[in-house]
């Protein structure tokens, strides 16, 4: 869990990371809402759940809404994940293996390629919960709860597409399903709602899912042609907030 958390004169502003993940496991086909059951099959997503309710634990005992103004602190957590960018080369993620392999020349190994995740840029839940923490400094807790953060495609996009549209925008390389060789408790369908962002913050995804993994393949490209990746990254951000721009969207 991470907290973001500045101070403006007395009011004091804490935005708490969790994961899409903190929600118990119902294989639904449609997006879990913020008021959905959270718990965990696995403990990844169990420690995350109780993550969850220790931030609603100590904003409903030390920083309760209706106290703020003796208090002066707006707590509210956040849900995103299956977030994919440039520069992440983490083991044991699906973009960053992928890319990893294109770049070897290597088949790309896929464990479930039927696993449905809602993948998004990483700038799309940044720019959601900077705008967060900006309302909950000016508009203190009438935001202090929890919110979902999630890509435009409501359905999920599959594991094999992913790996599928960045092979086809490297232009080489092929997939290969592979034995995990281990069990374990994983979700095979997972889809997150931001209904309740969009109504309330303004807030919506501004790229498709095609659009962002040609942003990660620009930029691994240019890492690999040796190309000044401040720039690129710049650039990348530059880009994002101009389609924010030309959408409306308020945090702009």
């Amino acid at each position: 869990m991470l907290e973001a958390i500045r101070q403006t004169n007395s009011v004091q502003a804490v935005v708490s990371i969790t994961t899409d993940k903190v929600y118990y496991n119902e294989e639904w086909l449609w997006g879990y809402r913020e008021t959905d059951r959270l718990g965990g099959l696995d403990p990844y997503s169990a420690s995350k759940a109780m993550a969850e309710l220790a931030i609603a634990s100590y904003r409903a005992t030390y920083f309760a809404p209706e106290n703020y103004a003796d208090h002066g602190v707006a707590i509210a957590s956040v849900r995103a994940g299956n977030v994919i960018g440039g520069g992440d080369f983490a083991a044991y993620r699906l973009v960053p293996d992928c890319m990893k392999a294109l770049m070897a020349n290597q088949p790309v190994e896929i464990r479930n390629p039927l696993s449905v995740r809602p993948w998004q840029l990483v700038l799309e839940p940044l720019s959601g919960y900077l705008w967060l923490g900006h309302l909950l400094l000016t508009q203190g807790p009438e935001f202090a709860e929890a919110w979902n953060f999630g890509p435009l495609e409501l359905t999920g996009i599959s594991a094999q597409e992913i790996v599928t549209e960045l092979i086809s925008l490297w232009g080489s390389g092929e997939w290969l399903h592979t034995d995990p060789g281990f069990t374990k408790a994983e979700t095979n369908y997972l889809r997150l709602s931001w209904e309740k962002a969009n109504g309330r913050l303004g807030w919506r995804p501004v790229f498709t899912w095609k659009e962002a993994l040609a942003e990660i393949t620009t930029w691994f490209k240019s890492m690999v042609a040796k190309e000044d990746m401040y720039e690129i990254g710049r650039l990348g951000i530059q880009e994002y907030t101009k389609r924010a721009k030309e959408l409306g969207l308020p945090w702009i």
